[in-house]
């Protein structure tokens, strides 16, 4: 069976959640599902930008679950809850690669600016737009329970996501670019 990508039924501000209540599009369960579904665009893109065959594999597993994670927020009764997966196995998973990463690193003595190729802004915008899911969780969740790891899994990811920036322009052979405070 296919099914068609409109529905007519939310051109008028609202949409259904999984289990079916009706709220409106800028409802903060829509808000932050949608921020994680932004997040998983550009992990998608970095997966298209980045060349390594390992961090395209990594990054398409942070996907699949990512958009569990969407799908469990889209979930406003317990009842109905559609199970994210997360574990604990997936934070470790991330702590590694970033321990695996930082190996061939210089160690961070400096704030450093996003930017010197497109690829490792890249990282810093989908790191942005992690914090940014993260915040959204962390506001839900102080209205609606939301599983702990969701938000552990959120804060490794950004921290991946900055590491992994640092490796590709290190891996590119790019300079990373100090910050500077104005005194």
């Amino acid at each position: 069976m296919a099914f068609k990508i409109y529905t007519k039924t939310g051109d008028k501000g609202q949409t259904a959640l999984f289990g079916g209540t009706k709220v409106l599009k800028n409802h903060i369960r829509v808000e932050t599902y949608g921020t994680v579904d932004e997040l998983n665009a550009y992990i998608g893109l970095l997966r298209d930008l980045i060349d390594t065959p390992q961090y395209k594999a990594v990054l398409k597993d942070i996907q699949d679950l990512l958009f569990s994670i969407g799908a469990t927020l889209a979930t406003e009764s317990p009842k109905k809850m559609i199970i994210s997966n997360i574990k604990l196995s997936d934070v470790q998973f991330l702590e590694n690669q970033i321990d695996t990463m930082e190996t061939t690193l210089e160690p961070l003595k400096n704030f450093i600016l996003s930017g010197g190729h497109q690829t490792v802004s890249f990282c810093n915008v989908a790191r942005t737009v992690c914090r940014r899911a993260e915040r959204m969780v962390v506001a839900l969740n102080a209205i609606h329970a939301v599983e702990p790891l969701t938000l552990i899994y959120l804060n490794r990811l950004s921290d991946y996501l900055f590491v992994l920036g640092r490796k590709v322009a290190k891996d590119l052979n790019v300079e990373e670019i100090i910050w500077n405070a104005r005194i």
